[in-house]
């Protein structure tokens, strides 16, 4: 692109002191150049090619480039570069302003960097039809309150540099002077305890993990890097690190080459780091950890929060020594409800489980204003109060997040966040600019203790809604019709009107008192008093959610037959009929689920936690009628004249009924017929997990299972 004559020059003298300052004094800034796209990009192309830069990135076409040292990127792909560290960022906001990966990109830059964000004049923004809108199902809507308040803590924030070539406005640049002295990368007293903590981790007990959890920039990953050659040097064998993507462990294996020093053997890679004696660290993405179960006496997560639970636990469960690395407030998910949330997975399998934090920050000063602008741009940092009433005067009211005060936003969003563990800016924009989304808070003595974000979804004209069904065409939005009528066929689903649940959150301290349901509760007279045909939700199926959208009254209605990537967990749709209509597809659907789950479970639910296919088998449960034959092959299965092979097929059909679900919910054998009867595991499957002896041992309790059914059931 060429140069523009009538953009205003910067001054470049000034822009190079301005750096070295900031480097110096272990800063970074943010520069809004705001106006006209193609004058943005001129002034940056006068500017650019004189400053320093090692590594950067620009997220705008790759030929409209300010400088050839800056890396094309794509804005959905910022966030590949977690874990490395740049020196500039160029974002091209013209080309769309994706939340997530705007922060993750902010949080790569160290001290001495700037990032340049390229907008129009801030009183556009409110109106500005930013294209990241299109994949959301915002770009109809004339008003961004999301992108309002940004522009508005923008123009408060005075560390903010704003430039406006367009309109000849140049940068009154700070006067920071040179601090006493200058800023060096060094090791803090919390880095070196979290070093020494993983030492001991790796050298001690079986089955104690760490977790770690960290703002960005504390050195947590260098941390990880040291801690591994320590290890190797003092006698460990092969340490793993595994991250969401290699790039995520750029910083471990840099600091553990740095720790290894002359110890470095010449067979090292990028991702496999050899020792002169054959010590190694090695980097394995998680799919692959899991699969090849390498033999190491440490494996090390880091970024944990942006695995998959499910993943995560398998981890934990598969080798004796694991530390969990997070950051705390993130982009790419939030470590503060990934602790929350895990905590409960440790405590079960691994009680004695240790946690430490870091606080002071490596990669910039103490006094960098980068990172406050961030966290209150995406309320990074939002948080619920650490004291709230667990009694008193209960309130729910409907309640508008984009009309609310900084500090009830923030606290209702941190309730969010500690709620789901996968809770990011991206989810505040939708909940701040959809206007479909129905909110309601809850208040305990006028205290903020639980929300609720719903949607309107659905109502398609019956035309469309078959088209839907018969996946011709696909709506924005409308994620729970769209799904029901497309993957269950019934097109109906998409013509009915849905209140669906979007997030549900209550306090930690107030929670297993009825409340969540009573949010529910609001939410469906709402759905009734307003005509909806009914509400529902779309969760990652765990045993707590599922059974707390049953106590709410929720029915089971369809199960997705992959895991999600956000929750590692499959996704479980739900619903409960306010209309006569609704109520009536309700049965229809969950008649066909019911219908297909003898062939389906075995094929695409294998692996589903036993518990909570049993909750969703008794969830479908009806009283079928048996045959003659059916009750006579139970009676001799029960007394041991058939083999359990040729009982198959009656087996599962009896594990549609109500009165098995009864004596399941109450048996220590549940997971073993989850297990060998529904999901069709092997004899040797189910003896390494534990659950019986072998085929005979097996066999036998699941005659007594079955003779007990024999015995209490009425309907047989």
């Amino acid at each position: 692109m060429a140069l523009r004559p009538d953009t205003l020059k910067p001054d470049v003298a000034c822009w190079q002191a301005f750096q070295s300052q900031l480097a110096a004094r272990g800063e970074r800034r943010l520069v809004l150049v705001e106006g006209e796209q193609a004058s943005a990009i001129s002034w940056l192309q006068q500017l650019l090619p004189t400053m320093a830069m090692r590594s950067g990135v620009w997220t705008g076409t790759p030929d409209a480039s300010p400088d050839e040292r800056l890396v094309p990127v794509p804005p959905q792909q910022a966030r590949q570069w977690l874990g490395r560290e740049l020196d500039v960022v160029v974002w091209d906001g013209w080309r769309g302003n994706p939340p997530d990966c705007l922060a993750a990109l902010a949080g790569t830059l160290k001290a001495g960097g700037l990032m340049f964000w390229l907008m129009p004049s801030l009183e556009q923004w409110a109106g500005y039809d930013d294209p990241d809108y299109r994949r959301t199902g915002l770009d109809d809507v004339q008003h961004h309150p999301f992108a309002e308040r940004m522009s508005a803590t923008l123009a408060a924030s005075p560390e903010v540099i704003r430039v406006n070539p367009e309109l000849g406005h140049g940068p009154l640049l700070p006067g920071l002077g040179d601090p006493v002295t200058p800023f060096e990368i060094a090791q803090t007293a919390d880095q070196q305890q979290t070093v020494d903590a993983i030492v001991r981790t790796g050298q001690g007990h079986r089955r104690r993990p760490l977790v770690i959890t960290a703002d960005r920039g504390r050195g947590k990953s260098a941390a990880l890097g040291i801690a591994a050659i320590r290890l190797l040097k003092e006698g460990r064998r092969h340490v793993v690190v595994t991250a969401p993507s290699p790039e995520a462990v750029d910083t471990v294996f840099r600091h553990a080459r740095l720790a290894a020093g002359d110890s470095l053997s010449a067979d090292s890679s990028e991702t496999v780091l050899v020792l002169t004696d054959g010590q190694r660290l090695s980097f394995l993405p998680p799919d692959q950890l899991l699969a090849q179960a390498p033999e190491a006496e440490l494996v090390m997560v880091d970024e944990a929060a942006a695995l998959p639970a499910h993943r995560l636990t398998q981890i934990l469960t598969g080798w004796p020594r694991v530390v969990f690395a997070s950051t705390v407030h993130g982009y790419e998910g939030s470590g503060r409800g990934f602790a929350i949330r895990f905590r409960q997975v440790l405590n079960a399998r691994t009680p004695q489980w240790r946690e430490i934090t870091l606080k002071a920050p490596i990669r910039w000063a103490s006094t960098d204003p980068l990172e406050p602008l961030i966290a209150r741009l995406f309320l990074l940092n939002a948080d619920v109060p650490q004291q709230v009433p667990t009694d008193g005067t209960v309130v729910i009211e409907p309640w508008t997040p984009a009309r609310a005060s900084e500090q009830e936003l923030a606290q209702a969003f941190g309730l969010l966040v500690n709620a789901h563990y996968r809770t990011t800016p991206a989810d505040l924009r939708q909940w701040l600019d959809d206007p479909s989304v129905i909110s309601w808070r809850l208040t305990i003595n006028g205290q903020l203790c639980g929300v609720l974000w719903a949607a309107r979804e659905g109502n398609l004209a019956p035309e469309l809604a078959e088209q839907v069904m018969r996946g011709k065409r696909r709506v924005r939005g409308h994620l729970l019709p769209q799904s029901l009528a497309n993957h269950s066929g019934f097109a109906e689903a998409a013509s009915r009107s849905w209140l669906r649940v979007v997030r549900i959150a209550i306090s930690e301290q107030c929670r297993r008192q009825g409340l969540g349901k009573r949010l529910v509760d609001s939410a469906v007279d709402y759905a009734r008093a307003n005509g909806y045909d009914g509400l529902g939700t779309s969760f990652g199926g765990s045993e707590d959610l599922l059974r707390f959208w049953q106590r709410a009254g929720l029915e089971l209605v369809r199960v997705g037959m992959k895991r999600e990537a956000g929750t590692g967990e499959y996704a479980v749709q739900m619903l409960l009929g306010s209309s006569h209509g609704a109520r009536e597809l309700i049965d229809k659907l969950r008649r066909r689920l019911l219908e297909h789950w003898p062939t389906l479970v075995p094929l695409y639910w294998r692996d589903l936690e036993p518990e909570v296919l049993r909750l969703m088998t008794a969830d479908l449960a009806r009283d079928l009628p048996l045959t003659v034959d059916d009750r006579r092959d139970l009676n001799s299965f029960a007394a041991g004249y058939r083999g359990y092979d040729l009982m198959v097929p009656v087996m599962r059909k009896v594990s549609l009924g109500q009165s098995l679900s009864r004596i399941l919910a109450a048996s220590d054998d549940s997971d073993l017929w989850c297990r060998r009867v529904i999901q069709g595991w092997s004899w040797p499957e189910l003896q390494q997990a534990g659950l019986c002896r072998g085929q005979k041992d097996g066999e036998a309790r699941l005659r007594q299972l079955t003779g007990k059914l024999l015995q209490q059931s009425r309907n047989l």
